[in-house]
């Protein structure tokens, strides 16, 4: 089974590899995992995903009170450095974790350099993308965009890893973006006037990270999945700061105080304790349950945003939502299996 990588506060099958998870999943053979044992990681990866879903609909929030997007985004990063820091710095994670030795060895220079790259590119450019595009989409529709990454990824390593994509593949990938194309089409003339800018930008970003993806598959097994996301994360939070230190003067720090609020519950709800929880049910119940849960997301997206925003939710865009959200697990199953 390819070895799952937690990477930030989504996951991602990188190329087959030995599974660093303290007992692993494929390990257990055929036998029945105690109900309560499934029940609790099947609870730990909903819970996990419907966190990283509030992400867009708390953006939209934080704009309310005409905060930019650069001031946001270091604002988040702030409150979450400390996590990923102790996550880096923390020598006995890995024994603490029972992880293999991969999340134990020293990190040789070269893959933290690599790390560092591949984080900046992850998670700075890419989330500075989502934050930017979220100011002309909906939540829900900035959600299902972020969603096709999985689509994105199997064209990268067809182009750049030698990967064959066979044609339950191209179905899925014809069958995810027929329903973009038709959440799109529902949406033009109806929401902000510069939509399509909003809606490239928020693909750009689901691009950025899938090359982060298709990157990382290597170090990962180098580094350890864990280490490895603390790593990345911490570059890319030190990249936020110091764009907002290179950009805006000290006095944009004078925000509404529900800005800071909602900058905390996004970094803290939003980005770390997706990580842990996604972390935990992989562990508990393996890949295929854990992408299963994953279509939640961009359903708890357009729910939270029709909700919170009064975001509008026809019969076209969910069933737009549907089949992107058919064709995107069609992938994913197929790589878990």
């Amino acid at each position: 089974m390819p070895h799952k990588t937690i990477v930030g506060d989504r996951v991602a099958i990188p190329s087959p590899g030995p599974s660093s998870d303290a007992v692993p999943f494929e390990a257990r053979g055929t036998r029945p995992l105690p109900p309560v044992h499934v029940l609790a990681g099947l609870g730990l990866a909903v819970a996990g995903v419907v966190a990283f879903s509030l992400r867009p609909v708390i953006i939209k929030l934080a704009y309310r009170y005409d905060v930019d997007p650069v001031t946001l985004i270091m604002l988040r990063m702030v409150f979450a450095l400390p996590f990923f820091l102790g996550m880096a710095l923390w020598p006995q994670l890995g024994k603490a974790a029972g992880k293999a030795a991969a999340e134990r060895a020293p990190v040789a220079g070269r893959d933290l350099a690599l790390t560092v790259a591949l984080g900046v590119t992850g998670y700075y450019a890419a989330s500075f993308c989502d934050f930017l595009g979220l100011r002309y989409v909906t939540a829900g529709m900035g959600r299902l965009l972020l969603f096709l990454y999985p689509t994105i990824v199997v064209v990268l390593s067809a182009l750049f890893l030698g990967k064959r994509i066979g044609l339950r593949e191209v179905v899925a990938l014809v069958v995810s973006y027929a329903g973009v194309a038709l959440v799109v089409w529902s949406e033009i003339g109806t929401g902000h006037p510069d939509f399509m800018t909003g809606a490239a930008l928020v693909f750009m970003g689901a691009f950025l990270y899938s090359v982060y993806l298709v990157g990382s598959s290597r170090v990962v097994q180098r580094v350890g999945s864990m280490r490895f996301t603390a790593h990345a994360m911490t570059a890319a939070c030190l990249c936020c700061i110091l764009q907002f230190l290179l950009l805006r003067p000290l006095s944009a720090l004078d925000q509404p105080l529900p800005v800071y609020g909602l900058s905390a519950v996004m970094a803290v709800a939003c980005t770390v304790l997706p990580v842990l929880m996604t972390a935990e049910a992989l562990r508990r119940v393996g890949p295929n349950l854990v992408a299963l849960c994953g279509a939640i997301g961009p359903v708890a997206a357009a729910i939270f945003g029709y909700l919170l925003l009064a975001e509008p939710m026809g019969w076209l865009q969910l069933a737009g939502a549907a089949l992107t959200v058919a064709g995107v697990m069609i992938i994913s199953l197929w790589r878990t299996a």
